[in-house]
């Protein structure tokens, strides 16, 4: 079974509440070439309770109230380079979360543009997220 995307989803697996929430710039395919599957089922096989928003819809809270809060922390990427995510998309993920769930769990920023993030940070006045 996939990782779920939906609460009907969650609902098949009677999953009330999820651990952790992934929120990527990529479309979700389970498959051991993304990033984001991959991390998502390495916390499933470690009995955490995962669920995936894939490209959420930057201009309304639909897509990022999905799956509702998680218990744990949002894990967010920018995903692949893609021509359909936003600039800085991490940011623009952080912000978004932070926005419709005000004093949420952490956010945990994961891939290529989060590591290019902190090594650029010192320049950075855009960025507000603590790097771990």
């Amino acid at each position: 079974m996939f990782l779920p995307t939906t609460r009907e989803e969650m609902k098949k697996l009677s999953w009330d509440k999820l651990d952790v929430i992934i929120v990527t710039g990529d479309t979700y395919i389970d498959s051991p070439y993304i990033g984001a599957a991959v991390i998502g089922r390495v916390l499933q096989a470690a009995g955490y309770k995962v669920g995936i928003i894939a490209q959420p819809d930057t201009e309304s809270e639909i897509d990022i109230n999905r799956l509702g809060e998680p218990t744990l922390f949002w894990g967010v990427t920018a995903g692949s380079k893609n021509t359909r995510r936003p600039d800085r998309a991490s940011i623009v993920y952080s912000n978004l979360i932070r926005k419709y769930f005000k004093n949420t769990k952490p956010i945990v920023l994961g891939g290529i543009e989060a590591s290019l993030l902190k090594k650029i940070r010192k320049n950075l006045s855009l960025c507000s997220i603590p790097f771990i």
